[in-house]
């Protein structure tokens, strides 16, 4: 399974979905991860961090088309019509501030969880954003 990490496009958004210690600890577990070129630039990690970690980079278009999806911010409809019929995307969505996406997201063929929407309960915890 290959999961995809792009650059985050939200204007003064500076955080990535995915930092080269959890890249490197989802290859040791058996997935292929590949991250959109400079997408941890503004939080502070290099290209260099993540190919050190073993993560692979590449243009949007890979990244998108990968079986998984993270993101900070919800898709925007351009990075939703490069993601395959039949992936994940996992991260913020806020569904009901952005039916659109989620309209496009389930025409796409693409499943949807929405990190934002999952229960402040102790159990849910470690599932926080």
């Amino acid at each position: 399974m290959r999961i995809g990490v792009p650059k985050e496009t939200t204007p003064g958004e500076r955080r990535v979905a995915l930092v080269p210690e959890s890249g490197k600890k989802l290859i040791q577990a058996g997935y292929q991860v590949v991250v959109e070129t400079g997408a941890g630039s503004a939080a502070g990690f290099p290209d260099a961090a993540y190919r050190d970690a073993g993560v692979t980079l590449d243009a949007p278009a890979t990244v998108l088309g990968a079986d998984v999806v993270l993101k900070i911010n919800p898709p925007e409809p351009n990075e939703i019509e490069a993601m395959r019929p039949g992936a994940i995307y996992l991260g913020s969505l806020m569904p009901l501030r952005n039916l659109e996406t989620v309209k496009t997201l389930a025409d796409r063929g693409v499943t949807a969880f929405s990190t934002d929407a999952v229960p402040r309960t102790t159990r849910a915890q470690s599932m926080d954003t």
